[in-house]
């Protein structure tokens, strides 16, 4: 969910495939070159995870949609469920995810994009906001996904001026760990997709968490610096965009803050009328 203005100025296709080792033609023979033996090597994972838009697979550059669930769907389910609950102040205040230490939260406009990153600063933001401007989120819709991302959701949270209805999709690590938030108003409008994938399940669905480099290695650990983020940005404005803030990302937020129009939060709840 996005964070309201006020605030920011107080607080400065893979398992449904299978995962079986595949037919006899996509196992491969490999030389081992320490011991001269043959080691086998299934390729149907990674054929099937170049199916789903997996780019750089098996690299430290690999994109989210490389990595395969590891985790029951109820794990991820729950591990959405406890997100809302750090932002819900009816919730128990112990039940917190299970955070990448370089986790991102990026929210489409009318939000302010990059609006958290690293474990830390997720958690003492949620926690000052839950004071600042205190919210529940009592209507949630979480479900598991075989690709990534593994939860989506559709929620409403409720402030003191009325509901705010959003759509929020969380991408996780090897570890079981959530790296990626991204976030979109769910009204008319302010969503890519349209009525007929209610679940943004299209190939190439607009979202930013499978172009971002990194996230579908086993840590799910971008690197700002590498040269695989370098070749992403120069292709992908918007992958460049989340690299600048990243490098800063309290100072692009407040920057943002400070430039956001007037009523954003209003409108991207639904409480002023959008033109």
């Amino acid at each position: 969910m996005s964070i309201r203005l006020s605030a920011l100025h107080i607080l400065i296709l893979l398992a449904a495939c299978g995962t079986g080792t595949g037919s006899g033609s996509d196992i491969v023979a490999a030389p081992d070159e320490m011991n001269g033996d043959i080691e086998y090597v299934d390729k149907s994972i990674e054929l099937r995870a170049e199916l789903a838009g997996c780019q750089s697979f098996g690299s430290p550059g690999a994109t989210s949609s490389c990595l395969t669930p590891v985790e029951s769907p109820e794990y991820y389910i729950e591990q959405a469920n406890r997100y809302f609950d750090t932002l819900d102040v009816d919730a128990d205040p112990a039940s917190v995810p299970l955070y990448s230490e370089f986790v991102a939260r990026w929210e489409w406009p009318p939000w302010l994009l990059l609006t958290g990153l690293g474990a830390k600063d997720m958690i003492e933001v949620s926690e000052g906001l839950k004071v600042l401007d205190p919210s529940t989120v009592p209507e949630r819709d979480c479900r598991f996904f075989p690709v990534q991302p593994f939860a989506r959701c559709r929620v409403v949270f409720h402030y003191a001026n009325g509901p705010c209805p959003i759509y929020e999709e969380f991408t996780f690590n090897d570890e079981g760990e959530m790296t990626f938030i991204e976030a979109w108003s769910d009204l008319p409008g302010m969503l890519p997709q349209g009525l007929d994938d209610p679940w943004a399940e299209a190939v190439d669905y607009p979202r930013l968490s499978t172009r971002v480099p990194g996230l579908g290695n086993s840590t799910g650990l971008i690197d700002l610096s590498s040269s695989w983020m370098a070749e992403a940005s120069a292709v992908d404005p918007e992958v460049a965009d989340f690299v600048l803030r990243a490098t800063d990302w309290w100072k692009w937020w407040m920057e943002a803050v400070n430039n956001a129009e007037e009523g954003y939060f209003a409108k991207g709840c639904g409480w002023t009328e959008v033109d």
